[in-house]
């Protein structure tokens, strides 16, 4: 079933009345990048995966996101929906909003998955590259970049082999409005380091990573896992950025193996 809240497109899948997972996707992609997860646990779970403000199907407005205001986005829906402590689940600059959402309201929620993402923010440079991609967008138009950007997150295995899915999700991404694309990477430029708040984080964490990951390293993963008190790190074999589309059969049962364990 899909509901609109706040003017976000939100995907909610299973039964009300089981603990709730909810799934942030990854720039420039939407809710669908988690269908292998959501047909994974729906049966146990109440899924829920929402397009991120200027994304898919949620409104673009005037494209001025922040960190902040994406954060504001999840806290909304929590209450709309009357979640109780659910599990969240961040991939890339999903990831980046779960871990602010924990430095604002580690209390709202049970416990968080990080997949392919980092609690860094961005230094001088790559403000700078950020910058620079809103330039050529301005100039070519987002599907030249989305084209570029999108094909260097899969691991050339997968791309060879799955080359329709790859091409379906560059369709996709390049429909979406650029002024949305756009406010996405402002929000990701300012957004604040997380890191200093990885060892203060009390709630049972598991982080996944692609071992081919080129944007998001395993040893800068690694390393973020290490801050974390108890944290789980598992890296994902045959895979790359994508890591939870592009193995989702390892990644699931990495998800599975966390969750028995609440």
């Amino acid at each position: 079933m899909k509901k609109t809240i706040g003017g976000l497109s939100v995907l909610l899948e299973g039964n009300n009345k089981h603990k709730a997972i909810i799934f942030i996707h990854g720039f420039p992609y939407d809710h669908s990048m988690w269908q292998a997860q959501i047909d994974a646990f729906s049966e146990a779970y109440y899924c829920i995966a929402y397009d991120v403000r200027g994304l898919g199907n949620s409104s673009v407005g005037d494209g001025q996101f922040t960190m902040e205001s994406f954060v504001d986005d999840l806290e909304r829906i929590i209450d709309e929906l009357q979640l109780e402590t659910p599990i969240i689940c961040g991939f890339s600059m999903g990831g980046y909003i779960t871990l602010r959402a924990l430095e604002r309201m580690e209390a709202k929620f049970s416990a968080v998955i990080l997949c392919d993402t980092a609690s860094h923010a961005d230094n001088n440079e790559g403000k700078i590259n950020r910058s620079e991609i809103i330039q050529r967008i301005n100039a070519r138009g987002f599907p030249s970049f989305a084209k570029n950007f999108i094909a260097r997150c899969y691991g050339d295995v997968y791309k060879k082999a799955h080359k329709e899915e790859v091409a379906k999700r560059i369709a996709k991404s390049i429909k979406y409005n650029s002024i949305g694309v756009k406010g996405c990477i402002l929000a990701m430029i300012s957004r604040n380091d997380t890191t200093a708040y990885l060892s203060s984080i009390n709630i049972p964490t598991l982080v996944l990573c692609g071992e081919n990951d080129t944007i998001t390293p395993p040893d800068t993963m690694r390393a973020m896992a290490e801050k974390i008190k108890g944290a789980t790190f598992v890296l994902l074999k045959d895979s790359a950025h994508m890591s939870v589309v592009e193995n989702s059969t390892d990644a699931n049962e990495a998800i599975k193996a966390f969750l028995a364990k609440l």
